[in-house]
């Protein structure tokens, strides 16, 4: 009988690629993936330590699973990712419960790290697999998804060269480095293979792609490869950087069909001052001109953005020009961070830091004001008709305060309620469609829906 695996993938999406990879790479060597840690013979924690939160939840995981390791339920327990590539001596010193190390570049160790704590004879040492920085790790064509997941993510470069003054990402993931176009387009048919409907494009830059292999900013090119694999039938475009969004770029969004009108671009902030102390290489007035620019050539798209308040030097003036600034842009999806000082990093040494509770206050005020855009622009797309992506039926187990409505008034009528999504939102960070109708649909259909009803965040509909 095959050993069970079970991993937990913490952060971001580009981790879970990689806990993707690692899954696909131990089904390969003929170990069986369960989701019940309870089942399971090995755990893998896949773990993140880009802010203070997302560290300590990484080490409560290594600690919870490790305990079922100390009753004798576990044989093993291998810590990957972001914390183990910063912390691998605090893991290996500190925390008994880790057998085995393994860091960024290295997670296609994983399988060579479960056969060595299998047949090690000196319990007490701990396996390192720590590789260079600059590596790429590789092992996406034997890459696992989850079956009847219909959105994938795909990672076209790693690293960053931007070396923002909060951000410890270059330190644990190495300098920018773009993979291969051919290799991208393999996974992404492979992906398409196996069901994928949705391409979700993510690297710590994406609009950087394709500079340091090929000489030029390559994302048109690879958007337009992307658009002829069959059965995918929405891309969409995460972190671009607005001072690397060019007129191609631009135009790709606008032109190539399966390319969704939609772009996640982080400014974190408006204030000059603070874009400088951040080391951001952009200004308020370049930020502003892009966002017309997006808006002009591609008028019904979606933007989305993320913030940092309490920013070292953030005064109550800074603030309120950024306050000022999100009133007036009106993005239509937005996220807000308090910062985080992080160890290593140039912001967290900088004089006038803010109190947590600054920080706190300033971030709420920020959401309470997109609550209300984004409630408005709800409420404006009443009365149209919108191409979804339906995900599944919502059930009893899956009721919020949002839908309970919705699937009260259909089983009235004798109806299901389903849940999707349209090209303006993302899965998991942005909004839903909850949507009545007769007949079954599978997860996966595109379906159009006239919006009835809306909230802050939710449309509601009917099947057209």
């Amino acid at each position: 009988m095959a050993e069970k695996i079970y991993l937990v993938s913490l952060g971001c999406d580009k981790n879970l690629v990689d806990s993707e990879i690692m899954l696909g790479l131990l089904n390969k060597a003929g170990y069986e993936i369960t989701d019940e840690l309870y089942e399971a013979d090995y755990g893998v924690v896949n773990s993140c330590c880009f802010i203070g939160d997302a560290k300590e939840e990484s080490i409560n995981t290594i600690i919870e699973i490790g305990r079922l390791k100390e009753e004798g339920k576990l044989k093993g327990l291998v810590v990957t990712g972001c914390l183990a590539q910063r912390y691998q001596s605090m893991i290996t010193d500190e925390l008994p419960e880790a057998d085995a190390v393994i860091g960024t570049t290295a997670y296609d160790s994983i399988v060579k790290a479960i056969e060595e704590i299998k047949f090690k004879k000196d319990a007490e040492k701990k396996q390192l697999y720590i590789e260079e920085l600059d590596r790429l790790a590789g092992g996406e064509e034997h890459r696992l998804v989850p079956a009847g997941e219909m959105s994938s993510y795909i990672k076209i470069a790693e690293g960053c060269n931007k070396r923002c003054t909060y951000c410890i990402i270059p330190y644990i993931r190495g300098n920018f480095r773009s993979l291969p176009m051919e290799t991208i387009l393999k996974e992404a048919e492979n992906l398409a293979n196996m069901g994928t409907k949705e391409l979700i494009l993510v690297a710590q830059e994406t609009t950087l792609y394709g500079v340091d292999i090929y000489g030029k900013k390559a994302l048109p090119d690879l958007l337009h490869e992307l658009s002829k694999i069959s059965g995918i039938e929405w891309i969409r475009l995460l972190y671009c950087y607005p001072e690397e969004i060019t007129d191609e770029i631009i135009q790709a969004i606008k032109n190539e069909k399966k390319v969704c009108h939609y772009i996640d671009m982080p400014i974190q902030h408006s204030s000059d001052s603070i874009l400088k102390r951040m080391a951001r290489r952009t200004n308020q007035a370049e930020i502003r001109e892009k966002i017309a620019k997006l808006r002009k050539e591609i008028p019904d798209i979606a933007l989305r953005t993320t913030l940092i308040t309490g920013f070292p030097g953030e005064t109550e003036e800074d603030f309120k020009e950024l306050f000022n600034f999100v009133d007036e842009m009106e993005f239509d999806r937005l996220g807000v961070f308090t910062y985080s000082a992080e160890e290593g990093t140039p912001a967290a040494e900088m004089a006038n830091q803010v109190d947590e509770d600054v920080k706190i206050a300033r971030r709420n005020e920020i959401m309470e004001l997109q609550q209300e855009i984004s409630a408005e622009k709800a409420e404006s797309r009443i009365g149209q008709i919108y191409e979804v992506l339906v995900e599944g039926m919502l059930s009893d187990d899956s009721v919020n305060e949002e839908s309970i409505e919705a699937l009260v008034r259909a089983r009235e009528y004798g109806k299901k309620v389903y849940i999707g999504r349209t090209y303006m939102d993302a899965p998991d960070v942005d909004g839903q469609v909850f949507f009545e109708s007769e007949y079954e649909i599978l997860s996966g259909e595109f379906v159009d829906v006239e919006i009835t009803g809306s909230n802050e965040y939710d449309l509601f509909g009917i099947l057209v």
